[in-house]
């Protein structure tokens, strides 16, 4: 049976996945291209902390898979939303070495609604593209968030 309120996003980015790696786990590089602080603790059972995502939310969840360079699984909430409460969601990504760079597939389950699914895409597809930009070398810039600023 497939989850109905799933968010799919795929896409090819100009950096070797151990580069593309740091930039989902160190908090200095997380900050280039989503939020404005992060703290993580990079093993099953550890904190993924995110604030200033959209430059208000807090996101937050706990490491349940951790495979060096290839994939990351945590559990993802919002502080203080009664329909995407911390760790009710689960983003899942892999890491894959594609045409001298990165394929980047990641999945996030577990959205109740489809328009939490409909928001959620959105604010993917914008900070996918941000992490691209950031981990191939690039300055994505001051985030405007999601629909803000885009063309």
């Amino acid at each position: 049976m497939t989850e109905p309120f799933m968010v799919r996003q795929e896409t090819q980015i100009a950096a070797s996945p151990a580069t593309v790696f740091a930039f989902l786990t160190d908090p200095e590089k997380i900050i280039r291209w989503m939020g404005t602080d992060a703290e993580t603790e990079i093993h099953p059972g550890g904190l993924y902390l995110l604030k200033g995502v959209n430059n208000r939310r807090v996101a937050r969840g706990t490491f349940r898979e951790v495979v060096p360079v290839h994939r990351l699984a945590y559990s993802f909430g919002w502080d203080g939303d009664e329909e995407v409460p911390p760790g009710s969601g689960l983003i899942e990504i892999d890491l894959i070495d594609r045409d001298g760079g990165t394929l980047l597939r990641m999945t996030h389950s577990g959205l109740p609604n489809a328009a939490q699914r409909a928001g959620h895409a959105k604010g993917w597809a914008h900070y996918v593209g941000r992490l691209g930009i950031a981990a191939a070398g690039g300055n994505p810039g001051a985030d405007p968030g999601p629909g803000k600023g885009e063309a």
